[in-house]
């Protein structure tokens, strides 16, 4: 038998059912932790893009996603700790799938592009320890994804 005791921690049996809306960001002992970001991520429904704009579009929305949502916590582009980057090729009847050495090729151009951008974002020698990874699909419309966490510069007012 189990009984509740306020202000005791959740049992693994009492957590919210999936899919249940949680907070996921957040800031623990002065270091921000921030969800995957992609390229639809605080923009509104009428402003959503495409799996099948460039890939470069993606790639500068995210980066300003990321930009926003770090602020909000009180951090800057270069107070980024880890940075972990999902990319992905896009998912559509319009676009053909590539194959073999030609999906390889479709990978290396996404990263070459990634890297072009990216680098603008960060003070000279500022840029984070990085992971890029390809992956199989991406939710939300995004051909890319970055989840990673921040030193907090300034701390947010407790509103956030």
């Amino acid at each position: 038998m189990i009984a509740a005791v306020p202000g005791a921690p959740m049992l693994f049996a009492q957590r919210p059912a999936a899919g249940t809306s949680q907070r996921s960001n957040h800031i623990h002992d002065g270091i921000y932790y921030f969800p995957g970001i992609g390229s639809n991520s605080g923009y509104p429904r009428e402003d959503r893009i495409l799996v099948t704009d460039p890939f470069e579009k993606h790639v500068t929305r995210t980066m300003d996603a990321l930009k926003r949502s770090l602020e909000r916590m009180g951090c800057t582009m270069d107070s980024i700790l880890h940075l972990e980057v999902y990319i992905c090729l896009p998912h559509s009847d319009s676009v053909p799938m590539p194959a073999g050495n030609a999906r390889f090729d479709a990978h290396t151009a996404q990263y070459q592009a990634l890297n072009k951008i990216y680098g603008t974002y960060f003070s000279p020698g500022k840029a984070p320890a990085r992971a890029c990874m390809a992956v199989e699909w991406i939710p939300g419309d995004s051909l890319i994804e970055v989840v990673g966490s921040a030193l907090v510069v300034n701390p947010p007012s407790s509103g956030v």
